[in-house]
Formats: structure tokens, C-alpha cells, sequence
């Protein structure tokens, strides 16, 4: 038996329970599946109990049956990788860089779109402080003055 009191899910049996944390969303899902195809609730019930619609129910299923427990974990969305800042375009905006130090991230930006490579100003500036490829500032030093009397 599984039951959700005070937003805390408790599974219990004839011998015992467990309590699952909130934010354990593996088990979670994993409950809801048990409810909706092992103990007779069906999908439109148990996915209602969990807080979750019957099409999200039916994806989780899929992903369960496909993947196991594995998939019942929740992927973050979004680029997976930097598909601006390539390795191509890194070592070319450390090529520019060297080839001349004064070259500003503006420049470097609009040689690299020139050459096919689609970037913003703001990317080569990254790579720049990434790589520690900054001007230089020349620091004047002051001589220690001493009164002596």
C-alpha cells in the first residue's frame, strides 16, 4: 500500500512500511507505475495521486519499460556541451590572440564569423579569461620612502 500523507510518500506492507523522501523522484514514479499497473488504480487515478497528467504517466511508463529504474530519472534540459565554443573555435581565438596580442575580442570575434564560425563577442571574451589570455598591465612601483630624521 502506498499512501502520500502531508506530501510524504509511505510505502507500506503487511510486516512494515518505508518512508520515501520527497525529492526522490525515482521512487516516486516508480510508485505511481506500481499503483497504476499492479494494484488496479489505472493511469488516470494514480497519475492524479502523484501529481502527474496521464500523457506524463504514459511517458513514464515508456521510459521505465525501455530503460528500467535508470529511466525514471529526470534529464536536465538544455545543450549538453558548448556547441558555439568548439575546440576549433578555441584554438582560433587563441591562434589570433598570439599572432597579435593587441587583436580585441570585437576583432577576433568578427574574423572567426568571417571564416564560418558563428560566435559572439562575448564567447571570445570568455575563452580569453578561460585561457588566461588578457593584456597585461604594467604595474609602476612606487620606492619605499623612509623619513629619517
Amino acid at each position: 500500500m502506498i499512501e502520500i500523507l502531508k506530501g510524504i510518500l509511505s510505502m507500506s506492507g503487511p510486516k512494515g512500511s518505508i518512508p520515501v523522501r520527497e525529492d526522490d523522484e525515482i521512487t516516486m514514479k516508480l510508485a505511481m507505475l506500481f499503483e497504476g499497473q499492479c494494484e488496479g488504480f489505472g493511469p488516470g487515478k494514480a497519475s492524479e495521486k502523484f501529481g502527474y497528467t496521464r500523457q506524463r504517466y504514459y511517458q513514464v511508463l515508456r521510459q521505465f519499460m525501455d530503460k528500467g529504474a535508470e529511466g525514471l530519472k529526470s534529464i536536465k534540459p538544455g545543450p549538453k556541451g558548448n556547441y558555439r565554443r568548439t575546440d576549433e573555435v578555441v584554438r582560433q581565438v587563441i591562434r589570433y590572440r598570439f599572432l597579435d596580442s593587441k587583436m580585441s575580442p570585437e576583432v577576433i570575434a568578427q574574423k572567426l564569423n568571417q571564416s564560418g564560425f558563428p560566435i559572439a563577442i562575448r564567447s571570445v571574451e570568455r575563452v580569453i579569461s578561460e585561457y588566461g589570455l588578457q593584456k597585461k598591465t604594467s604595474f609602476i612601483s612606487t620606492p619605499n620612502s623612509t623619513n629619517e630624521d
